[in-house]
């Protein structure tokens, strides 16, 4: 049964092996039978040969069988003269089995094709939450690691979106509070009035602004809804081309910048209030500045990863591997780290993990043209 590439991890019955296994099971059961002569005839069990084929075969396919099996059954309890009423049964029960067989195929195929076309929807929703990686501008290389908490779930509450405009590039890495479809609903808020703002705002206090307005607004919708309001942990970031990063922090976790061998966490001061909070305090958000120059990768990251644990209960210790690969990182070392987590934890995380990082290139490779700049900004 070759691989269906159509159907992700899924097989399809192909007409040669279809033939071949419906050929060769009739001759084996029908064979037993007129070799073993015994008064308990084998070959009604034939009738269960559609059920397996509508399993793994097409309607078609279950509707060959079937009519397949009913002539092999009539053919066989006339050869072996049987009474009228033993060939009436027999032919009754494997055409009403046949019967089954291509409803619950039916039935099958129906379901497998809705599957497909959420998978797709799914799929589609991903790439509008989670940016193709990596992509490159003229002086910084982006990559990133994105893994929802539930293995088959394409999208989560975590997001990131990466903007090379005019005035620099804008960074967002957040985190919606809770899980399920109202938190994808805020995610999908907060990318749209970030891609947006990014391009508008000359600030990046403007940017958190939009940010933060569109969360309100999401918020007073669900309460008219009914759903309950959410807050968004957030880092908002502009790379400028002067070696500095102007980072605002809505209540998220600090990054870490890598260089000289070295991996530190940045301090970026107390946190401002995660986003749909601002109006429960009457401190402004603060813009904090750290070096960010040539040869220097910076990662970002949501507490999908630092809250991750062994089975033994342990946290997930970034800033040890972090300082282990300083030396020698990976190429893509967002992907190392979601593979390292995976192997701590010992499988899928329990929350939602986004990683982006970003390096600054190297003097002498700082060569972007516009047009990469421009495809960068979408």
């Amino acid at each position: 049964m070759p691989h269906d590439p159509g159907r992700p991890g899924r097989f399809r019955l192909s007409t040669p092996v279809f033939v071949a296994g419906l050929l060769l099971v009739t001759a084996v059961v029908v064979a037993l039978d007129v070799v073993t002569r015994t008064a308990l005839r084998i070959f009604p069990l034939l009738i269960f040969l559609p059920a397996i084929v509508s399993g793994l075969g097409s309607v078609r396919q279950t509707a060959a069988a079937s009519l397949w099996v009913v002539l092999v059954v009539a053919g066989t309890t006339y050869s072996v003269g049987a009474e009228l009423d033993d060939k009436l049964l027999a032919f009754a029960f494997t055409a009403v089995f046949g019967v089954l067989s291509v409803v619950g195929c039916r039935y099958r195929v129906r379901r497998e094709e809705e599957v497909d076309r959420l998978r797709s929807s799914a799929a589609a929703l991903q790439r509008l939450i989670v940016r193709p990686l990596p992509l490159r501008t003229a002086d910084v290389e982006v990559d990133g690691f994105y893994q929802p908490a539930t293995e088959d779930t394409l999208v989560g509450g975590d997001m990131y979106e990466v903007a090379a405009t005019r005035h620099g590039m804008r960074v967002l890495i957040a985190d919606v509070q809770g899980k399920g479809l109202p938190a994808i609903g805020t995610a999908l808020v907060v990318l749209g009035s970030f891609r947006e703002a990014a391009y508008r705002e000359p600030t990046l206090t403007g940017v958190v602004d939009a940010l933060e307005k569109s969360v309100v607004r999401q918020n007073t919708f669900a309460t008219q809804t009914g759903e309950r309001e959410r807050f968004v942990t957030a880092l908002v970031l502009d790379v400028g081309r002067d070696r500095e990063v102007e980072a605002i922090n809505c209540g998220h976790l600090a990054p870490y910048v890598i260089r000289g061998g070295d991996a530190r966490q940045v301090s970026l001061g107390e946190p401002s209030v995660p986003l749909g909070l601002a109006a429960m305090t009457a401190e402004p958000r603060a813009v904090a500045r750290f070096a960010f120059p040539p040869g220097t990768t910076l990662m970002v990251y949501t507490d999908g990863v630092t809250e991750a644990r062994d089975p033994g209960g342990t946290f997930y210790p970034l800033g040890r591997r972090l300082r282990a690969w300083a030396a020698d990182p990976p190429a893509r070392l967002a992907q190392a780290v979601g593979a390292d987590l995976r192997t701590f934890t010992g499988g899928a995380p329990r929350d939602d993990v986004a990683v982006l990082t970003l390096r600054r290139k190297a003097r002498g490779t700082a060569r972007g043209t516009a047009g990469e700049t421009a495809s960068a900004g979408g």
